[in-house]
């Protein structure tokens, strides 16, 4: 499109697969703004199939040689978003107007930002999650769940989303069950969210569930040294 920038005249490259559009103005495959970057060193990008790149969309290179800014395929990134140096975007992705990734984040599959959202450095969105307009995450959002907040917190599940995606009936009840379970355990319950997790592992019905298994890995996996957390739970009437 008139006036998109991609590529640049810096050592590594940018590669771009089929069918993609590239918006008005757009600068996709240029040097990241991270002061890690040493000139001279190569940096990349590579770019799948089906994608929309919007107007005023900036897409940076990789900031080392070792690693590589990735957008998968079939994602719908909308006007003057920001996908930052190391980020990693699965597919099948919508990110609304003004969506800002810092540096390193992953998202998965099937994710909806609504506009305006800021998703701190390093944070981990997970498949099928929902962040409502003008949230700034900060820590990682756990598989099928919906964030918002200026302080983004935990308000439910993705509940629309997943309806809208096909998932069934006895899935999305399970998963209703397992993350009240999780974050919303009676007055009596005094177990930390680990030995939750556990306990929901071990539950003869719940524990069967293939998307309450993947659920509870995405929230356990949060919590490694290397990783940021969860974001917090927020009651929020009606949203679970």
């Amino acid at each position: 499109m008139m006036g998109a920038v991609v590529g640049d005249d810096i050592p590594g490259r940018t590669i771009i697969g089929s069918n993609n559009i590239v918006g008005h103005h757009a600068v996709v495959g240029i040097k990241c703004q991270d002061m890690k970057y040493k000139p001279g060193n190569e940096c990349f990008l590579e770019i799948g199939d089906n994608n929309e790149i919007r107007e005023y969309t900036s897409v940076h290179r990789s900031s080392h040689p070792n690693e590589t800014t990735i957008i998968g395929d079939n994602n719908l990134i909308m006007g003057s978003c920001h996908i930052a140096h190391d980020c990693k975007i699965g597919h099948n992705n919508i990110f609304a107007n003004n969506t800002l990734l810092a540096g390193h984040v992953i998202v998965e599959d099937y994710t909806h930002t609504a506009g305006a959202t800021v998703i701190h450095q390093f944070c981990h969105i997970g498949s099928f999650s929902f962040i409502g307009g003008g949230s700034v995450v900060s820590q990682d959002v756990p598989k099928y769940t919906m964030v918002c907040g200026e302080r983004a917190g935990l308000r439910g599940l993705n509940l629309e989303g997943l309806r809208r995606l096909g998932f069934s009936i006895v899935e999305i009840k399970s998963l209703r069950a397992a993350y009240r379970k999780i974050f919303m355990p009676g007055e009596g319950n005094i177990l930390g969210i680990e030995d939750r997790l556990t306990e929901l592992e071990k539950d003869e019905e719940l524990g069967r569930i293939p998307v309450v298994g993947l659920m509870v890995k995405s929230i356990r996996d949060s919590f490694a040294d290397d990783r940021r957390g969860i974001c917090k739970f927020r009651p929020w009437t009606g949203s679970s």
